[in-house]
């Protein structure tokens, strides 16, 4: 007696797969990211202890780590959920300066709540230009993004003359002028009392490990921003939104395959419409916490973290998850710059020669097993550890010119050893027209 199987349907021809941003790779399972993440603390307390510089990992630094990445990641979020839906945004620079800028006119009228709410007003204006310019009428994703960035700078300049410089206006009077905004009050935190005086008696022991672990929780319980909470809950939310909902699942293929999406019926105008004001949302939160944590606008307050947060999203390869350890990277190095300064950036030279001698090792052994190129990258990793082990043994400090790059020699070393796992949205950047599937 024959048996016959039944042969499945097929899928069908233009279905809107979404397929894994890992191209095929295995993903990281959360036992190894936690693995990663206390080998990273294990290696940081064993610097610590070698160089002496308590600075390192005290709560201090992640404090101020934490106030860099937050708005670093809220741009590469905002990135992220543009680029998912199949369109760049190198605007997100001009959309945290419309945030900064809406923050400080609206902060020190009406507080810092309200200042936040305008920001984020101010930075989906900024998305809704974009969506605009891109969707609507065609204009190339890049000369769309760069052209908003122009004209935000443009614009917050120029009404911050009008508004807050003009002499005799209310806004000069409270202490503005053509190149910041009158203060605002302060924007509320929370601290977990006991706990956090708790861990900060731990901390100034300096024991290994334990110390620098209770530095860390510190930082997370102590003098922490709502704003902050909230980036932590938009991430979250993000992610399954976007992971886990019919309407992220649709905002996905729009990046993936517009054409197969709008034959099963998706109106993929909407979702790039939707996906690039939230994008702007987003950065412009970043904006207005840049503002609010000073409790002003200033001209050029961004400095660039709008491009940093593209960076992050690239780092992070278009996952929630990926862009928030990027932002962390960044803003801790960032915090090296502002609190610890030429000494402490020195003794991060010999954690970074640690840690590229163990990224040799593993593209060795890759390029054992057959991978393309991992070789070349495993040497490139190690003459670059050999030559920062010399930079610190026969150097006591770091100019202060080298610290100021700090941040920015990180996202180009970082973004070059990550390049060969990225895998962006496969109709990312490229022109779509409604109709053309039909």
């Amino acid at each position: 007696m024959s048996t016959t199987s039944t042969p499945k349907p097929a899928a069908p021809k233009n279905a809107p797969a979404a397929p894994s941003s890992t191209g095929g790779r295995r993903k990281l399972s959360y036992p190894v990211v936690l693995l990663l993440i206390a080998g990273g603390l294990l290696l940081l307390s064993l610097v610590r202890v070698v160089t002496g510089d308590v600075q390192l990992s005290n709560s201090g630094q992640f404090s101020t780590a934490i106030a860099a990445a937050v708005p670093i990641g809220l741009a590469g979020l905002g990135g992220l959920w543009a680029e998912r839906a199949g369109v760049i945004n190198i605007g997100l620079e001009g959309m945290m300066m419309l945030g900064t800028f809406g923050a400080g006119w609206i902060g020190w009228q009406y507080g810092p709540w309200a200042a936040v709410l305008a920001g984020i007003a101010g930075g989906a204006l900024g998305g809704l230009l974009h969506a605009l310019a891109t969707v609507t009428f065609g204009v190339d994703h890049i000369v769309s993004g760069v052209a908003i960035n122009i004209l935000a700078l443009g614009v917050v300049r120029y009404l911050a003359k009008l508004w807050f410089g003009a002499e005799g206006s209310e806004a000069a009077k409270a202490g503005g002028n053509d190149k910041q905004s009158p203060p605002m009050d302060n924007m509320p935190s929370f601290t977990v009392p006991g706990l956090a005086d708790g861990l900060g008696s731990i901390e100034k022991h300096h024991w290994f490990l334990v110390s620098d672990l209770a530095g860390i929780l510190r930082a997370l319980v102590s003098d922490v921003s709502w704003v902050t909470v909230l980036t932590v809950v938009l991430f979250a939310g993000s992610f399954f939104v976007l992971w886990r909902s019919p309407f992220g699942l649709r905002l996905r293929s729009c990046g993936e395959n517009p054409v197969a999406a709008e034959s099963l019926g998706v109106n993929v105008y909407t979702y790039k419409y939707a996906a690039l004001i939230i994008s702007g949302a987003l950065a412009g939160l970043g904006g207005a916490f840049l503002a609010v944590g000073v409790h002003f606008y200033q001209e050029n307050q961004t400095g660039g973290r709008g491009y940093i947060g593209l960076a992050t999203m690239i780092f992070g390869n278009w996952r929630p998850g990926g862009v928030a350890m990027g932002a962390g990277l960044f803003g801790f190095m960032d915090a090296l710059r502002v609190v610890g300064g030429g000494a402490t950036v020195h003794a991060m030279l010999l954690l970074m020669a640690v840690l590229l001698v163990g990224l040799a090792v593993w593209k060795f052994r890759a390029g054992m097993r057959g991978a393309r190129g991992a070789r070349v990258q495993a040497a490139v990793a190690l003459v670059i550890a050999v030559l920062l082990v010399l930079w610190y043994a026969l150097t006591d400090t770091v100019a202060l010119e080298f610290v100021e790059m700090t941040p920015y020699v990180t996202t180009l070393l970082v973004l070059s050893l990550a390049a060969q796992r990225l895998r962006a949205p496969r109709a990312v950047g490229k022109p779509y027209r409604r109709g053309e599937g039909t």
